[in-house]
């Protein structure tokens, strides 16, 4: 049997993170990079790719920008042929891309009927074929391999009837069954080496959810409110502590594992509210 560390530890793996220039990507990054990994910092920003690859460095981890948008085939082509000419392999996907626009969004004063199609169709891709296409472009690599892991990230949004963030919810939701779906079609024709899971985490104050959840002085907005009063801990997420379950998931620790979607909420999807 192998000693704990030996089942936890990422050395030698590669790793790609999309999304990685992200509150929660860029955390998952260089969390991955502490266990030993070599991380592909990808994004559509260039410069904060470098931010977070220099941030890994500084912590005497091995990590490369790579600028490209998920939802552009031939610059995720690129890029995986720049990691694989540096590092020779792809062992660990992780789909931290995604996001939200108001268009896909219905206000309190609003319907359903007042919905932006276009904006909704922009946030059904970015979620959801943002994360199908990195999926069939890096996990061709890990396929050949024989052996890897493939995380998404899904949401609380995914399994509740969250208000407002019908786009968002509506793709998340997607990953969910995406990832169970994968999961087997990768077991059965590519063998048991491959893993496909996915986190949802709670909810975590990021650059696109902060105005919504919290006023300018840093005090709770009535949505933050009720967010806090049906999480049982009381508290948003911190990025760091999505970082165990997504080492767990990503090594050998959890060898017989796939298709499952984990919960790091702070009991959000476990309370009722009464």
């Amino acid at each position: 049997m192998k000693f704990i560390y030996e089942l936890f530890s990422l050395d030698g793996k590669v790793a790609i993170v999309t999304g990685g220039t992200g509150v929660l990507g860029s955390a998952m990054a260089e969390g991955l990079a502490l266990a030993g990994a070599k991380v592909g910092v990808l994004g559509r920003r260039q410069s904060a790719a470098r931010q977070v690859v220099e941030a890994i460095r500084a912590e005497n981890g091995e990590a490369m920008p790579l600028k490209a948008d998920v939802l552009n085939e031939a610059q995720l082509q690129k890029a995986r042929e720049r990691v694989l000419k540096q590092w020779g392999k792809i062992d660990l996907l992780i789909n931290a891309a995604g996001g939200n626009m108001p268009g896909a969004t219905i206000t309190p004063d609003e319907t359903v009927f007042n919905l932006h199609i276009e904006d909704f169709r922009k946030v059904v891709d970015l979620n959801l074929l943002g994360t199908v296409l990195p999926t069939q472009v890096f996990g061709r690599s890990i396929a050949d391999n024989g052996k890897g892991v493939i995380i998404n990230i899904s949401s609380m949004a995914a399994s509740r009837a969250i208000t407002r963030v019908l786009g968002y919810s509506t793709s998340k939701a997607a990953i969910d069954n995406y990832t169970r779906w994968m999961a087997t079609e990768m077991a059965l024709k590519f063998g048991e080496g491959i893993r496909v899971n996915a986190i949802a985490p709670g909810f975590f104050i990021g650059e696109q959810n902060r105005r919504l959840l919290t006023e300018e002085d840093g005090s709770l907005t009535p949505r933050g409110q009720t967010i806090i009063k049906n999480t049982p801990m009381q508290r948003f997420g911190q990025p760091h502590e999505l970082l165990g379950t997504l080492l767990w998931l990503c090594s050998d620790a959890s060898n017989f594992v796939t298709g499952i979607v984990v919960p790091v909420d702070g009991g959000f999807s476990a309370f009722s509210g009464v």
